[in-house]
This record gives C-alpha cells, sequence and structure tokens, in this order.
C-alpha cells in the first residue's frame, strides 16, 4: 500500500527556489508543444512525447525498485482514468494547435476552480467556502478578459480556446476520479499506466488525422520533444512527488501560481506571442485566484500528486 503521508518538513530556502523552478518547468511546457508543432503533426508531438516519458518513467521505476505491478481491482480503475487523460491530452493538443501557448496556459491553469466546483459535489467533506468562491470568481474573470482580447487573434483562435476549454473540463473530472482512488496507487503508476495507454491510440490519431507526421525534423523541434519527455513529463513528475512527500501539499502548492506566470512570459519572450493589456489583466486575475485558493499555510490540504501533463 503507497505511503501517503509526507513528512511536512519544512521548506528551506533550496527547496524553495527548486519548487520554483518546477513550477516553471510546467509552465513552459505549452511553448514547447508549441515549438514542437512547427515540424511535426499534433497527434505524432503527443505520441512521441508520452512514448519517451513512459520508458523514462518505467526505467526508473525499475532501477529504484518501485512495485509496477497493478493489485487485483485497479486494473479497471486505471483503464478509466487512461480513457479520460488520453481524450484530455487529445483535445488540448488539437487546441494548442490553433492557438497560443500564452492563451493556453491561462486556460489549462483554470484546472484549480474547476476542481474545486466539482470536489463539492462528489468529495466528501470537501466544500467550496466563501474564501475558494472568491477564489473561482477570480479565475473565471480572468478567462473572460482573455476572451475579450481581439489584438493579435487569427482565425481559429477562438475555436482553439474553446477546444482547451473543454480539455480542462475534462481534466478536471479525472483529476476528481484521481482523488477518489490515488490512495490504493504509487502515484508513478498512474503516470505510467496513463501514458503506455496512450501512446497507441495517440500514434492511430497521427495516422489517421496528422497530414504530415514529420515535416521539418530539426534541433528546436528535436530539443521541445525531449524537453517535455524528459524535463516535464519525466523528471518534473518524480522531482515534484518527492517534495511533496517530503514537505506536502500546503508547502508546494503554495507555488502554483508561478506556472502560468512562465507560460505567459515564455509565450511572449520564445514565441513572440502578442502579450496585450487583457492578457495581462487575465493573468493577474487567474494568478490572485490560484493564490487565494491555495494560500493557507497553516491548514492540511490533499496531496494528490499534480498533473501538470499538458
Amino acid at each position: 500500500m503507497p505511503d501517503q503521508e509526507p513528512s511536512n518538513h519544512e521548506l528551506s530556502f533550496t527547496a524553495g527556489a527548486f519548487a520554483v523552478f518546477l513550477c516553471v518547468i510546467f509552465g513552459s511546457n505549452a511553448v514547447a508543444v508549441k515549438i514542437a508543432f512547427s515540424g511535426m503533426g499534433v497527434f505524432t508531438v503527443a505520441a512521441i512525447r508520452f512514448g519517451i516519458a513512459a520508458l523514462a518513467i518505467f526505467l526508473w521505476a525499475r532501477m529504484s525498485g518501485q512495485t509496477i505491478a497493478l493489485q487485483k481491482g485497479q486494473v479497471h480503475q486505471i483503464l478509466i482514468f487512461s480513457a479520460l487523460f488520453t481524450f484530455q491530452l487529445s483535445l488540448f493538443y488539437l487546441g494548442l494547435s490553433k492557438s497560443n501557448a500564452s492563451r493556453g496556459t491561462l486556460l489549462s491553469n483554470l484546472l484549480p476552480f474547476f476542481v474545486l466546483f466539482l470536489a463539492h459535489f462528489f468529495i466528501p467533506g470537501d466544500r467550496i467556502t466563501r474564501r475558494k468562491f472568491f477564489g473561482i470568481l477570480l479565475g473565471f474573470a480572468g478567462v473572460v478578459f482573455m476572451f475579450l482580447d481581439e489584438e493579435g487573434i487569427r482565425a481559429g483562435f477562438r475555436m482553439g480556446d474553446l477546444i482547451i476549454l473543454g480539455a480542462v473540463t475534462v481534466w478536471s473530472c479525472a483529476t476528481i476520479y484521481l482523488k477518489r482512488i490515488i490512495t490504493t496507487f504509487h502515484p508513478f503508476q498512474i503516470v505510467l499506466y496513463s501514458t503506455m495507454f496512450s501512446v497507441p491510440l495517440f500514434f492511430l490519431g497521427a495516422i489517421i488525422w496528422d497530414t504530415h507526421m514529420v515535416f521539418a525534423l530539426n534541433a528546436p523541434v528535436i530539443g521541445s520533444l525531449l524537453y517535455q519527455s524528459l524535463i516535464t513529463a519525466s523528471f518534473g513528475f518524480v522531482a515534484w512527488n518527492t517534495m511533496l512527500k517530503k514537505y506536502g501539499a500546503v508547502s508546494l502548492h503554495s507555488f502554483l501560481f508561478i506556472m502560468p506566470i512562465a507560460g505567459v512570459g515564455l509565450g511572449g519572450l520564445v514565441l513572440g506571442e502578442p502579450i496585450t493589456f487583457k492578457i495581462l489583466l487575465a493573468l493577474v486575475f487567474i494568478v490572485s485566484g490560484i493564490l487565494v485558493v491555495h494560500w493557507h499555510p497553516k491548514r492540511a490540504i490533499s496531496t494528490y500528486p499534480i498533473r501538470r501533463g499538458m
């Protein structure tokens, strides 16, 4: 049975700096995905990324002596979660191919607000307080500003944003389901089996829907794939959950507001995406909402693993 109780050590300066570094890694993932799209099809990128990530996590689990085999009764649970995971990522990658990384990052960081709303109805004892409700309002106010932004918007962006919003909705449902089953799993098992499940389906999607699976294989495309696979999905996952076990979710979740800041900032710096006044307002509202929801250092919160797969 997995050990779910973190030791809740106080964060040192080095540990805090490392938590910031991890949040920047997670926040920059959409930028790396967009770079990969410049040389590969949407589903091809997803298939290769999660294929490499699954192999890396499998090798890490074997070398570190982790239990890979599932217990009786876990197979159907992992199949349900894996199906949601695959559908979620398919929508996100498709939507991101039609939008900007900065907009995709802002929308994906609505996840905490969706989860709070659903948890109120489906997780016993996880109720929406006035503070949480205010945080939800701030988060969705940010989305309103983002959709009001008209500068630098190309044809199809609205559809891409709506598809990403659908991906976040599915992601929140998957997170609620994960919260109900996580105590019977080691966190890495969830990631390993969901990525293994998704890879053949992504390859099938690439064969059917990608006009060209690979059309410009160069150093930035290869580098972005390795970054997504080995840094974000593999190293990031192992490092975050190691920190989670030692310091607890309360300390680490205080840094989540860095993710949308990193995504929007790097989208502008690396990809040259327009960072307009309304995008900045959207960022301020979403970051403020995250802070309102998560910044309560003296109260224990759930230790389910963060999923920054998108």
